[in-house]
Parts: structure tokens; sequence; C-alpha cells
């Protein structure tokens, strides 16, 4: 596991990601000589839902059009 100070790995973090992906090695970012975060490749599956987190949710109609007045009741 290669080690990295966290001023170098600013300088230096989308070539280090590229290499990440590329070679799947783990790089440890340090901070005063003790470790503060861990980068690896991510080994998870994209979400099918663009709303992360909310699968169930389904957008009916245009969500980018003006609403006319009298087309929506407010909750109270």
């Amino acid at each position: 596991m290669r080690t990295i100070q966290a001023s170098e790995f600013k300088a230096r973090c989308l070539a280090l990601m590229d290499q990440v992906a590329a070679t799947g090695e783990i790089v440890v970012v340090t901070k005063n000589g003790k470790p503060v975060a861990e980068l690896h490749p991510y080994e998870g599956e994209r979400r099918a839902s663009p709303f992360g987190l909310h699968p169930g949710l389904r957008i009916h109609g245009d969500v980018v059009a003006p609403v006319a007045d009298g087309d929506w009741e407010a909750l109270a």
C-alpha cells in the first residue's frame, strides 16, 4: 500500500485517481504523518436510478415547464 502526503495528493489527485483505477493499487493519504484517507478503486455498481437512494421515485409529466395558475394545489 502506497502512502502520499496530503500536499502531494492535492497537486496530483487526478493523475492518482487514474493510476488507482488502472492498477487497483490503494493509496493512503497522510497529514502530519498520520493516515487520514484512503483512495482505492470503486468496486460498486452504478445505480440504475438517477435519484440515488430513492429508486422508487418516478417523474410524471414535464418537471421543467412553468406551472400555470390553478394547475396545482398546495397542501395545508
